[in-house]
């Protein structure tokens, strides 16, 4: 299935970092989501865009994460070329991957 049926979520940007929270729609699929959104398959999701480093701190208490990923923004807003310097539909990007369904 994909993520987005599980999850919702809002990428942002401090230079050439994004920051994309990630929340469970359902507070019950929260440890499902921790085991199948790793840093690693993140990171293997953005390593077409250059990502060096995906860091995933867990909010329980929310039903979610953050992830931060370096080197993903191709220099950030002022030094990047690309349409949308700031990250903010990169989000869409993780929200497209595929998971396995909850069990």
């Amino acid at each position: 299935m994909i993520l987005h049926q599980l999850a919702h979520a809002r990428a942002g940007d401090k230079g050439n970092r994004l920051n994309i929270g990630l929340f469970a729609r359902d507070p019950r699929h929260f440890q499902h989501l921790a085991a199948e959104v790793t840093e690693e398959r993140v990171m293997a999701l953005f390593a077409h865009r250059g990502c060096t480093k995906v860091v995933r701190y867990d909010l329980p208490r929310l039903h979610g994460f953050n992830f931060v990923l370096d080197d993903v923004l191709e220099g950030g807003v002022n030094g990047a070329l690309n349409l949308d310097g700031h990250g903010k539909t990169l989000s869409f990007l993780l929200l497209g991957m595929e998971v396995a369904p909850p069990g």
